[in-house]
């Protein structure tokens, strides 16, 4: 049954719907007043002219919007491997002062759909999943596009969950769903990183860190690399 909420906390409205599993979940408490609050934000880039893979950049940020730390990697454009790669960029960066993670959507590199609760589950830091738009949903499209697999990627879909959408301080909306961190926090975590905009900074940059990958010559090699690996 769809419940809707709207309340006002600090000039920030929220409407949602509830979710039974936000009641069974485990909340990690975050001291996000701190400057030493530290947020590994991944966002993704690709040119399907250019390569049949896509750039992920994971950057870490701190509370005071210090860089001190960042990821290279890779996922298929089409294919279902973004969740092992977003996981083996937490790993290979061995940190233990990470202290959630960000993501700028779930459905990445045209339908490499994330598996948000398997990422939150091997890992177990809290995690925020962030879009922009409004969205009817899209299982029509991954059935059209991905006959052979579409049980598979819808299936990880629908177990993402709904999006709560929720007002910024700056005035623009976004949707989210978070694991591991309540609503209040998320919000707050939110509202810290973004200065502008929609886009968390952590976000912000690793988007623009991976725009620039794109349309440079160390794509091409860095790609070329991994294909290596891959076959070796």
């Amino acid at each position: 049954m769809k419940t809707f909420l709207n309340f006002k906390k600090e000039n920030t409205y929220i409407y949602s719907f509830s979710y039974i599993f936000l009641k069974e979940m485990e909340f990690r408490t975050l001291h996000i007043d701190k400057p030493g609050l530290r947020v590994l934000g991944i966002a993704e880039s690709f040119n399907m002219e250019k390569s049949k893979k896509s750039i992920l950049v994971g950057i870490v940020m701190r509370g005071d919007f210090i860089i001190d730390g960042a990821i290279i990697s890779n996922c298929n454009i089409g294919g279902m491997d973004s969740t092992e790669k977003i996981i083996e960029m937490f790993k290979e960066l061995n940190r233990d002062d990470i202290n959630l993670i960000m993501l700028n959507g779930c459905i990445i590199s045209w339908f490499n759909i994330i598996d948000l609760n398997k990422i939150y589950n091997d890992l177990k830091l809290p995690l925020i999943c962030i879009t922009y738009e409004e969205s009817p949903g899209l299982e029509k499209y991954i059935i059209q596009y991905f006959p052979k697999d579409y049980k598979e990627r819808i299936e990880v879909y629908k177990r993402n969950g709904e999006r709560i959408e929720v007002l910024l301080k700056t005035g623009y909306k976004v949707f989210i769903r978070f694991f591991g961190i309540s609503l209040k926090d998320s919000i707050k975590i939110l509202n810290k990183f973004t200065l502008h905009g929609r886009i968390p900074e952590p976000l912000r940059v690793s988007k623009l860190f991976a725009k620039s990958l794109i349309q440079c010559s160390f794509f091409n090699s860095f790609i070329s690399k991994s294909n290596e690996n891959c076959n070796e």
